[in-house]
Formats: structure tokens, C-alpha cells, sequence
């Protein structure tokens, strides 16, 4: 066929994935590029090395990521993954306090990436539209009339020159680690506005075997910092996944950091806040070495703003926005950037006139709520490094700060408050979730005097989980 077309996908992790599914259902064909040999199962690979690290696919993300690729949640939990119910199904020590455990509609699923990863992989390959080449070096774009035509390639292992790969659209998925930037300035667009918040956030993570009888059915273990102290945070989790394994993960702001190898971690869990998740892995059966990662600033890039943009081209995933892991956003933000993606190509009948354009703001506008949860938080860190114009960021307002913190102290005991607090957090509403009439009602009465339950002084474990504290 002279008229087919054929989408190339850059980069094989979860945004890439679900980008190479949804243009699948608008192209002849798609390839997927990856610099990394790909594994056929649910095993690490050495370009993602934060996957040895809790994961966390909020209720916003899996939800999407379900509409995408129908029956994904399903696949994960057979596979082994784990439903925490919010906050129900959680031991949280937030800033203000104690979490009390109410029912409540939203979730996450908790499992080691590598299994979600190869869950969305296999499901998406199944498609015989879709092809991945890996181990291939992206060598630029190609281009031509002010638009992207396919981009250059070779093999890592040196068995073949540059060749190049026509396509009639490009998608950026690379990650942290994305070309876009360099290739875009190189095609002679001006800078892009560029914002960072670092508040040096340093993590160490080990993967635990379960004691008999915490295989299923435990609670994520979290303790957080206070980021109004003025001093640095330092936070502790414990996340179930598959196997009767626990993932734990500590970690700490600038001038707080975690050892970085296997003398102290426990010690460092113990010494939060709160020392409930080193008490947990007092009895717990180490299962791999202790391994850290720096890669945590927050990062936003600002493509939606270029002019021109070029035809054929748009950048998806941590290659436009990558956020402090602690927050639990990255996937499904990721899975919102396609389903953005998706919606523009329903709405335009496929590759037409101005897609890239309107699909790099569509991205843009469903990460913001993402963006500003994150960094608000992460700029209360004492030697926080940032480099930001949103006026949100660079000039908050004192009135909205107290608000935040009302509605965070609201949602330990209130339960109409905890649920909004759960939707925003977990992506499945806009932060104006938190100014519905019933949530201010219910903020309202609290600041003015008691009202609602204790939240209590110490963690709300269950009978049944108090056991593994070793009493």
C-alpha cells in the first residue's frame, strides 16, 4: 500500500507501550525502538533501574490504563499484584498525623514494575501491528519541511550501520533521559521553557520475604515527614507485591539522606518518625541487596509553549514531565498523557493537520494537577533547589497554603474529606475536588471546634497485624 501509515514509538517502558496501542487503532503499523535488549518476562532491565524501587498505580492510573488496555488490572492481580483499598488498606503516617483506616472507592495496585511492565508489554505485542526492535541507539530525527519524518537509528551491538526509519508520526517515550530537547534545538526551535524542584531526595530500597501470614492481605506500611518543620524529611514505606514479598523503600531530603548500602537501612527505617517499618523488617528475611537511586528531582518541560511546533512529533511520558517518586505519580501520569494522546486522534479522525500540536497541550493540561501536588510539597524542604516561573509555585499564596493544610488535617478523621482527598491524590479528580460543597462543609466544621473522630497517637493497625511488630 503507497498510502499506509506507520508510527514509531521511542522508548519500550509503560508510556511507550500504551502510545504504541492507541496509534496502533489509527496506523498500518507500528515499531517500537528501545536502546535496551527487552526481556521476555517479567524480569529487570538495565535502562530502568528505578524499577528495583516501590512502585506504586494509583486508582487514576489504573482506571486509565484498563480503558486503554482493557482487563490490565485483572492480568496484574492474577499475576500475583495486590488491591490496597484507600485508605483502608493502608497504616499511613502523613504530615498531620495518623490516617484512619475508612472504606473508601479508590485504591492502588502494588507489584514490582517488572511484572506491570511485561503485564502491559506482552498484552500491547500481542497486537501483530505492533513491532519492537531493541537494543537500537536513537542517532536523531529526520525531517523535512518543517516537520518529523522517521528518525535514524543503529544497532548497540555494532553489527550494522546507521539506518533510517520513515514514519508519518514520532513519540517520544524515552524517559529522564530524552533526546527531545537537543533534537528540537538542533531543528532550529528556540529553548523550552524548562522548570526543576529538587529537593535532593535521595532513596535506598530493599525487597523483603514476608513473614508467614503477611503474604497477602497487609497493609502498605507508610511513615512521611512533616514538610512545614523546616527541617529535612525523611519517610519510610512498606509495599506488598507478588511473591509474599515486601518492597521497602526509605529515603531523605537534602542533609537527611539514607545510607546508601546495607549497614544502617534498617536502623535508618527505624528512625523516622515513627518506627513502625523497621520494626516490620526486624522479622523479615532480606531477599536482595539494598539498592539507591538519586534520580528524583522533579521535571517539567514546557513543549506545549514552542512555536513552531513541528508536524509529526510529541513527547509523552517522564520525556516531558518526571516527578519525585515518593509521590506515586509517575505511571499514571504517564497513562493520562496517552489517554490525552488518544482522545485528540478520536477527535481529529487520526493523523491529521496539527495533531502533534494539539497533543502535546492535551498532555501538558492532563499532568498539571500532577505537577503542582508534587512540587508544592517538595518545596517546603529545607535546601529544596528550585528553578521555576509558574506563578503557583514561584509566589504561593499563604491562603491557599492554609487551606491545604485544613484539608489534610480534615481527611485524617473526616471521612467525606478523606474520600475527595483520596481522588485528588490517586488522579482520579481535579485538585477542585477539594472545594466541593460538602468537603468545605466538612472542613468547616472542624476548624471551629471539635467534631468528628479522635485521630489517634499511634498507628491503626489491625489485631491481626499488630502481631508482626513483634510485641
Amino acid at each position: 500500500m503507497t498510502d499506509s501509515k506507520r508510527a514509531v514509538v521511542l522508548g519500550a517502558g509503560l508510556a511507550g507501550m500504551l502510545t504504541a496501542h492507541v496509534l496502533a487503532g489509527h496506523v498500518d503499523s507500528v515499531t517500537v525502538l528501545e536502546r535496551d535488549t527487552v526481556p521476555d518476562g517479567p524480569y529487570l532491565r538495565k535502562g530502568l533501574p528505578q524499577a528495583r524501587h516501590a512502585h506504586l498505580l494509583m486508582s487514576g492510573g489504573a482506571r486509565t490504563i484498563d480503558g486503554l488496555l482493557p482487563g490490565t488490572t485483572d492480568r496484574l492481580l492474577a499475576a500475583g499484584a495486590h488491591r490496597i483499598g484507600l485508605p483502608a488498606d493502608v497504616v499511613s503516617l502523613t504530615a498531620y498525623g495518623w490516617q484512619q483506616r475508612f472504606p473508601g472507592a479508590e485504591f492502588m495496585i502494588t507489584c514490582s514494575r517488572e511484572l506491570l511492565d511485561w503485564t502491559v508489554r506482552d498484552a500491547v505485542l500481542r497486537d501483530p501491528r505492533i513491532t519492537l526492535l531493541d537494543g537500537v541507539d536513537l542517532l536523531g530525527p529526520l525531517s523535512a519541511a518543517g516537520r518529523v519524518t522517521g528518525v535514524a537509528l543503529q544497532p548497540r551491538d555494532g553489527s550494522a550501520g546507521p539506518t533510517e526509519l520513515a514514519a508519518d508520526f514520532v513519540v517520544d517515550c524515552t524517559g529522564r533521559g530524552s533526546p527531545a530537547k537537543k533534537w528540537l534545538a538542533e531543528l532550529g526551535l528556540p529553548p523550552v521553557r524548562e522548570e526543576t524542584v529538587d529537593s535532593g531526595l535521595r532513596y535506598s530500597s530493599r525487597i523483603f520475604r514476608a513473614p508467614a501470614g503477611a503474604e497477602r492481605d497487609f497493609p502498605v506500611v507508610s511513615v512521611y515527614p512533616d514538610h512545614r518543620s523546616g527541617r529535612p524529611g525523611q519517610s519510610a514505606v512498606l509495599v506488598p507485591i507478588e511473591g509474599g514479598r515486601w518492597i521497602v523503600t526509605v529515603s531523605g531530603t537534602r542533609g537527611a539522606e539514607p545510607p546508601g548500602g546495607e549497614e544502617g537501612f534498617a536502623a535508618f527505617a527505624g528512625a523516622v518518625r515513627h518506627p513502625i517499618v523497621g520494626r516490620l523488617i526486624a522479622s523479615a528475611e532480606p531477599v536482595t541487596d539494598v539498592q539507591g537511586s538519586r534520580s528524583t528531582h522533579n521535571r517539567r518541560l514546557h513543549y506545549e509553549q514552542l512555536t513552531p511546533w513541528p508536524e509529526g512529533f510529541a513527547v509523552l511520558g517522564d520525556a516531558l514531565a518526571a516527578f519525585n517518586p515518593v509521590y506515586g505519580h509517575g505511571m499514571s501520569c504517564a497513562a493520562h498523557g496517552v489517554l490525552a494522546l488518544d482522545g485528540e486522534l478520536r477527535r481529529l479522525g487520526g493523523l491529521a493537520p496539527q495533531l502533534a500540536r494539539r497533543v502535546q497541550r492535551a498532555v501538558s493540561a492532563a499532568i498539571d494537577d500532577a505537577w503542582i501536588l508534587a512540587t508544592t510539597q517538595d518545596l517546603g524542604y529545607p535546601g529544596c533547589r528550585a528553578e521555576v516561573t509558574d506563578a503557583r509555585l514561584a509566589n504561593p499564596s499563604p491562603a491557599g497554603r492554609q487551606f491545604a493544610d485544613l484539608v489534610s488535617t480534615a481527611a485524617l478523621s473526616q471521612p467525606v474529606v478523606a474520600a475527595a482527598t483520596m481522588e485528588v491524590t490517586t488522579l482520579s479528580a481535579p485538585l477542585t475536588r477539594l472545594r466541593a460543597p460538602e468537603v468545605l462543609a466538612a472542613v468547616q466544621r472542624l476548624a471551629g471546634g471539635p467534631a468528628g473522630r479522635p485521630v489517634s497517637a499511634e498507628p491503626p493497625l489491625r489485631k491481626e497485624e499488630l502481631a508482626f511488630l513483634g510485641r
